[in-house]
């Protein structure tokens, strides 16, 4: 059992109230308006010491200690939704047609707003800052980039930070985590190629995009297969491919659509300047015109080995090792700036085996307690007082 888990089942009401009234209202990245409300409204009853929009949807709450630690520790709840449409049978079914909290989003909201009211109940015995970050975009833009930019780690300055996420893999009642990579990096890729349109009965007075493109796709995947280390996991993957106007035309450009996603930022680097040589070859073999553009970049979500080893042993006979996973999380860029543990917090039993982003997506909200009382165990409190 958790340091905290009696306590925090006392809070399973107010827990499954938060989880219901935000999964009634679900939003898209970056226009998290009602649900920005609903967390300011809920927090203001508690009276942080410190509560800060930031960045039109997010949410800073500070909770100040008494100073017998040394810095903060800050915990994050991502706040948006997908969109997707919720079937009809849940007694709290999404008010928002086409969107859909399918990722546990709410779960998460909910769990940050419960560790609220567990600090505020015992600002006495808070031995520490808290800080809890409400993050907007995790699914789209990535908020966490622009959060971290805009100072939601300084003043007080954490040192450490956690965040978590439903799993529909791990069994309820268990908390999966590892040292190191949790979760890839990724990045959506477009290719554009630029060649030159003629007859398709005299193609010498051309440059075919797509035959250029074509000899691009087969050679990047020799990349992972062998520029790559085996040891290091990796995938390169186009999944869409767009060009020509006429079937007797030499197509004048090409656009190909993809992704690139690795458990190491490093292993990231070396795969995109191996795609940038690959392009400059085929410009030179084909006499085309090759541009690289990313889009959205996550980098790997690599847990801290001191955070890691906390996760542990707070969470006793009720941790598990995780699986690293090929999806990838924005959390990822708090690591990048302090150290930190992403968790996975179990929710698979007999009734909820559906998967992430599926719309029979759902979970037992008694996962919620056990969230609680992970993040209630990581804080420092003074039992004597």
């Amino acid at each position: 059992m958790l340091k905290y888990e009696q306590e925090a089942q006392s809070y399973f009401a107010d827990l499954v109230r938060h989880r219901r009234a935000l999964h009634r209202i679900p939003e898209l990245g970056n226009a998290e308006w009602l649900t920005k409300g609903y967390i300011l409204e809920q927090l203001r009853l508690l009276c942080p010491d410190e509560l800060t929009e930031v960045l039109d949807t997010g949410i800073r709450c500070v909770f100040r200690g008494n100073g017998a630690k040394a810095g903060a520790i800050a915990f994050r709840a991502d706040m948006d939704a997908l969109p997707i449409n919720e079937p009809e049978g849940c007694p709290f079914a999404s008010t928002h047609e086409g969107r859909m909290h399918a990722c546990g989003h709410d779960g998460h909201m909910a769990v940050l707003l419960g560790l609220a009211r567990f600090i505020a109940d015992r600002r006495a015995q808070l031995m520490e800052d808290v800080v809890l970050i409400f993050q907007p975009a995790e699914e789209t833009t990535g908020g966490a980039k622009r959060l971290v930019e805009a100072g939601v780690l300084r003043s007080p300055d954490v040192r450490e930070i956690y965040g978590l996420h439903v799993m529909p893999d791990v069994p309820l009642g268990r908390m999966a985590c590892a040292s190191g990579p949790m979760m890839a990096s990724t990045c959506e890729i477009d290719v554009l190629f630029e060649g030159k349109a003629s007859h398709g009965a005299a193609p010498h007075m051309g440059r075919d995009a797509i035959l250029a493109a074509s000899y691009f796709v087969t050679g990047l995947q020799s990349i992972v297969s062998r520029q790559i280390d085996p040891a290091e996991r990796a995938v390169v993957t186009i999944g869409r491919m767009s060009a020509g106007q006429i079937r007797n035309t030499l197509a004048g450009s090409a656009k190909l659509e993809g992704i690139v996603r690795t458990y190491s930022n490093a292993v990231f680097d070396q795969i995109e300047g191996m795609i940038r040589a690959q392009l400059a070859g085929i410009e030179a073999a084909f006499g085309v015109h090759g541009t690289l553009e990313k889009h959205v970049y996550y980098p790997c979500t690599c847990n801290d080995e001191r955070a890691f080893e906390r996760v542990r042993d707070v969470c006793r006979e009720r941790f598990m090792p995780a699986i690293p996973k090929m999806t990838a999380e924005d959390f990822s860029y708090y690591q990048l700036a302090v150290p930190g543990a992403f968790v996975f917090l179990g929710c698979m039993d007999d009734a909820h085996s559906s998967p992430l982003h599926s719309p029979q997506f759902g979970f037992d909200e008694q996962a919620l307690v056990y969230g609680l009382a992970m993040f209630a165990g990581l804080i420092g409190f003074d039992e004597e007082v």
